[in-house]
């Protein structure tokens, strides 16, 4: 029971106490005055009745006699009326009806209980006694009286006190409403949400406790605040690039290990290295501060062509060295897109160094691969080029003349489009295990068979399928299908499906998908995930998505978390159902104390918003093991087995 209405209630009891007393005390006094009046009367009619009857009752006139009984009977104040004679027979007797009901409840008559008074009278007529007069009051004229007194005493009580309860709700909830609002404040500093209530209360004990709240909330607005820029700036420190911005060495080598050996998702890609020659000589020409310019001018441009390439991975390796990884376009367009680049950042360096001619300084050197290259081999491939480049005098060269340096060929091309537009796709998944080895739900992932009939991993079709536009079309197929398996399946657990960010990126898939979803009666055994930066480019439509989900009982989790520069302050307002740590932070927790600390970091700030925490591309027993120590929900990866077939061609 809230506090206004145990006040209320204690004020009504109080109130219906004093009531209740307060007619105890009148009905007691009533009914001695009742019993009073009652003895006035009896007494009153015996006498009257005497003077009037004596020489009636000398003569025995009965008939007289009976017509003056019958005439002050009919008050209703007596029970009984005996006029007796000389001898002290009846010379006449009324008596009330004993059946009549009285008007008054029963138990009123059993709480109250009155004895009636009798009164007797002897009549004397010419100095001679001619007989006796007896008269007995009747209670129910008492109780009677007395209980409509006490019935309207009750009604008007009861009028009083709800009258009462409803002014005193109204201004409890007046006065009180601080307290709501220090409630409000408390369920949604829970949540991290931090409110403060700008209006202070004019009830000095109610403005102290807001106050103290409103305190509270900030210096524990403040707590988490500086929580969450120690975690970045320990994110920065271990992974960015102090003076770039970028993916520092280290990161960057994690990040091209995942795409190219571990997801292969990239399929044939590009490596470019960028240079700047002679760093020692820069230094000396343009001193440090103009030097570190022209590097940060540098990776400026390069990471704005990036971004202009879509999926793609950027980092520093050191000194004037940064390198892009990104899909593998032919050679006319690698030249088209990085001349410009390479012409500015050569005219800025005539600027700093007061040149009128504008001297290469820059190197960039591109290789090439299938998709599942060793970073090793095509990160030296790339830097082979640069130097070939330098030598030359060249803005850019190719790791080798002879190789391709062309995109997708038209054959594989049409290949995917038509499996693609044919719904010839099937699927695999991959569990996710919690702390119990019980399964959470499995991921489910869309193959298609090669020319030569065999499958063939993400980064082999996946690229074509973006550059197509097919993505859309593939997510719709894998919806479709995963919702059909779990209607014909007693699956497990869940299955978890990936949408691209090329998908979510119309309006009339998002449709579609709700659509589809509400007219399912397995959607609330799907789960919707969605990559951590296709959540930071429409922050918005995402939260809209995940409302409506919500809605729907789809739950909704966050991919390859904790990678994105921006960092995850989005999490307070999404609140996803759960989160997957990339497989780069967990690749090296073993041996990297920087990735322990940040992970267990992820984890705690995840946990403080209720929200659960999965790792991915767990690959041995050492790395669940620290995970589990920081206290993670799930682990999804080869421990648990590599991905497996959901249904194929034919069954789907």
């Amino acid at each position: 029971m809230s506090l206004t209405n145990q006040i209320i209630t204690t004020v009504i009891a109080v109130i219906l106490g004093l009531a209740v007393s307060t007619l105890y005390i009148l009905s007691d006094s009533s009914r001695n005055t009742l019993v009073t009046q009652l003895e006035s009367h009896a007494e009153d009619g015996a006498t009257h009745l005497g003077l009037y009857l004596a020489p009636y009752m000398q003569k025995g006139d009965v008939a007289t006699v009976e017509t003056a009984v019958n005439a002050i009977f009919d008050s209703g104040f007596y029970q009984r009326i005996d006029v007796l004679d000389r001898a002290g027979e009846a010379l006449y007797s009324k008596q009330f009806d004993s059946s009549a009901n009285i008007d008054a409840p029963e138990w009123f008559i059993q709480l109250i209980p009155i004895t009636p008074p009798t009164k007797t009278r002897d009549i004397a007529y010419n100095w001679q006694q001619v007989g006796s007069i007896h008269i007995r009051s009747r209670a129910g004229y008492a109780y009677e009286q007395l209980w409509l007194g006490v019935r309207n005493a009750l009604v008007l009580s009861a009028a009083l006190s709800l009258l009462a309860a409803l002014v005193l709700s109204g201004l409890l909830r007046i006065l009180l409403s601080p307290l709501r609002g220090v409630e409000h404040q408390a369920m949604a500093l829970a949540r991290r949400e931090y409110i403060e209530q700008p209006n202070l209360p004019k009830t000095r004990e109610l403005r102290r406790v807001v106050t103290a709240m409103n305190l509270m909330v900030r210096q524990v607005e403040n707590m988490f605040n500086e929580q969450n820029r120690n975690i970045e700036a320990l994110r920065t420190a271990a992974y960015r690039d102090t003076l770039t911005g970028l993916n520092n060495r280290k990161a960057a080598l994690t990040q091209l290990n995942e795409h190219l050996e571990y997801r292969q998702d990239f399929g044939p890609a590009s490596l470019i290295c960028l240079r700047l020659n002679n760093l020692q000589q820069l230094n000396k020409q343009l001193g440090e501060d103009n030097t570190n310019h022209l590097i940060q001018t540098s990776a400026r441009l390069l990471d704005e062509l990036a971004k202009q390439l879509g999926f793609n991975v950027t980092g520093r390796m050191g000194g004037a060295e940064l390198v892009l990884l990104a899909r593998r376009r032919n050679r006319d367009l690698w030249q088209q897109k990085l001349e410009p680049l390479a012409n500015q950042i050569n005219t800025l360096h005539a600027q700093l160094n007061n040149t009128e001619g504008k001297p290469n300084i820059v190197s960039i050197g591109i290789s090439s691969c299938e998709g599942h290259d060793k970073t090793e081999t095509l990160l030296s491939q790339a830097r082979f080029a640069a130097d070939q480049a330098e030598e030359s005098n060249e803005a850019i060269a190719f790791y080798s003349q002879h190789q391709a340096q062309r995109g997708w060929s038209e054959q594989w091309q049409e290949h995917v489009a038509n499996v693609i537009g044919n719904g010839q796709i099937f699927l695999q998944q991959q569990t996710l295990v919690g702390t119990e080895n019980q399964p959470v739900h499995a991921e489910v992932f869309a193959r298609i068979l090669n020319q030569e009939n065999e499958p063939c991993s993400a980064g082999e079709f996946l690229g074509v399928a973006r550059d197509l536009d097919l993505l859309p079309v593939i997510d719709r197929l894998v919806i479709e299908r995963a919702l059909s398996y779990l209607l014909t399946h007693d699956a497990p657990s869940r299955l978890a499906v990936n949408l691209a960010n090329q998908t979510l990126s119309q309006p009339e898939f998002v449709d579609w998908l709700l659509q589809k979803l509400e007219q399912s009666p397995a959607s609330a055994r799907l789960s919707i995930e969605v990559n951590e930066t296709a959540i930071l480019t429409r922050l918005d439509a995402i939260q809209s998505l995940r409302n409506s989900l919500q809605g729907l009982g789809v739950e909704f989790g966050v991919d390859n978390f904790g990678t994105h520069p921006n960092g995850f302050s989005y999490l307070y307002a999404l609140r996803p159902d759960y989160l997957k740590i990339d497989g780069s932070l967990v690749r090296h927790l073993s041996h990297s104390e920087e990735d322990r600390f940040f992970v267990s970091s992820l984890i705690s700030v995840a946990h403080s918003l209720e929200i659960q925490a999965h790792a991915e591309h767990v690959e041995n027993e050492t790395q669940r093991s620290t995970l589990q120590g920081m206290k993670i929900d799930g682990t999804q990866g080869y421990l648990h087995g590599q991905p497996s077939a959901l249904g194929s061609v034919s069954e789907v």
